[in-house]
């Protein structure tokens, strides 16, 4: 049985580009870089010689991790950005403390916003939609009530 959900995972071209952006302005907590067994990887992910770099954020005091993913040998398609309206996986939300500020923070610092913070139409919530800097959309919501 499914206990809670352990960690998302976010393939980017460059770990060193967007591990600040987590790291440093959302301020999750580096638990662990590695180079991942190449062996292992290619196993695990049914590809041919893998070379695979991550990284696990933890997500404030919680069991949740942000998994960063490099696929040195697999680059895939580094010109394809995600978009909302696709189906399957398109963003993922974090709950914070302070939306405003945070919002002041990350545009200081460059990051794009596809609009400022906005009350919900139900008046519980203050949400706002970024991409981080490979492009991935993150939704922040500050609950109000």
């Amino acid at each position: 049985m499914i206990r809670t959900v352990r960690h998302v995972g976010i393939v980017v071209k460059k770990i060193d580009d967007v591990l600040p952006f987590y790291r440093d302005l959302l301020g999750l907590k580096l638990v662990k870089k590695a180079h991942e067994p190449e062996e292992f990887a290619s196993r695990l992910l049914g590809l041919s010689h893998c070379k695979l770099i991550t990284v696990k954020l933890v997500v404030g005091e919680g069991e949740t991790l942000i998994e960063l993913l490099e696929f040195v040998s697999h680059p895939g398609d580094q010109t394809a950005l995600p978009e909302l309206t696709r189906p399957g996986i398109t963003h993922i939300a974090f709950t914070v403390r302070n939306l405003d500020e945070l919002y002041q923070k990350l545009t200081l610092a460059g990051i794009a916003f596809i609009s400022p913070p906005s009350k919900s139409p139900d008046g519980f919530a203050k949400v706002a939609f970024c991409r981080d800097p490979a492009g991935n959309y993150l939704e922040l919501v500050e609950a109000l009530s």
